[in-house]
């Protein structure tokens, strides 16, 4: 565990960008080699407009990562936080950290953007990629970005994680979105077995399906049983679904920069709630 800790205290930015770069090529290749779907469109131009909201997402996450490391310092001059409380120690308060670390800054700030509507005007944006793939894992509108860092600061101030336990919990996180979004097929035993404790692309795919009830459902980014926990878990058959969002299927607005972006500050437009009979079996 030591060797751990010490090598995310001091994580080169050049390793922390290998893994972003490196595990989105292993992804792209991988669902080029075994899809689940073959998609009629340009790879190319549609990994284009979501690598340039990754930008964004990189250069909030930038900007304000002297926010995350002042809470964390804070934290622990003060053993402050759950962890501490507990008085956790060893792989007990790594385990434990991480946890929670993705239950409040991932599972619950996701599910919130589905529940309250200014929330969800800036969420939309991922949800109206029509051709899902390892690409869409970071097609967050910089709004969303703001949002979700303000959530993991507030879960490292509650569960006083330190900041090596933070780029832990990060690289982990983005190397699970990279690979729940992948269009790869997976054989059953394989996702069955890795479902159990991780978010598959079997399993989170669900969740990009474009009608309601499904979209509601499957939040999870790292770990699978918050959704079985807090029972937004679901199942449908992936080769049934369609992606995207039924108020926005158009894709002069899904494919385009300039309409996405702007999205969070037009109408509201309420997704219809489709009858459980129409349920994808």
């Amino acid at each position: 565990m030591e060797t751990i800790t010490q090598y995310f205290e001091t994580i080169p930015s050049l390793h922390r960008t290998l893994i972003l770069v490196g595990g989105l090529t292993f992804f792209w290749l991988l669902e080029s080699a075994v899809p689940l779907f073959r998609f009629s469109y340009r790879k190319w131009k549609h990994a284009s407009l979501n690598l340039f909201f990754t930008l964004t997402t990189i250069v909030v996450n930038f900007v304000l990562a002297f926010l995350l490391v002042k809470a964390s310092d804070w934290t622990v001059v003060n053993q402050f936080g759950l962890l501490y409380w507990l008085s956790l120690d060893g792989w007990f308060f790594l385990i434990s950290g991480v946890l929670l670390m993705d239950l409040i800054g991932a599972y619950f700030i996701h599910w919130l953007e589905h529940k309250v509507k200014w929330m969800w005007q800036f969420h939309i944006i991922h949800h109206s990629d029509k051709e899902l793939d390892t690409t869409s894992a970071n097609r967050h509108h910089p709004g969303e970005s703001v949002f979700r860092l303000v959530f993991t600061i507030l879960a490292v101030v509650l569960i006083g994680a330190p900041i090596w336990m933070i780029f832990l919990y990060q690289t982990m996180s983005v190397v699970l979105t990279q690979f729940n979004h992948a269009n790869i097929s997976m054989v059953s035993w394989l996702d069955n077995t890795l479902k159990l404790v991780f978010v598959t692309p079997n399993m989170h795919r669900v969740h990009h399906h474009y009608r309601q009830p499904y979209t509601d459902c499957n939040y999870g980014n790292i770990f699978s049983f918050w959704d079985r926990i807090f029972g937004t878990y679901r199942t449908a058959p992936n080769e049934k679904l369609i992606y995207g969002v039924d108020t926005m299927m158009e894709s002069e607005k899904t494919d385009n920069i300039v309409e996405l972006l702007k999205k969070p500050f037009t109408k509201y437009i309420p997704a219809v709630d489709y009858p459980e009979e129409e349920n994808l079996g």
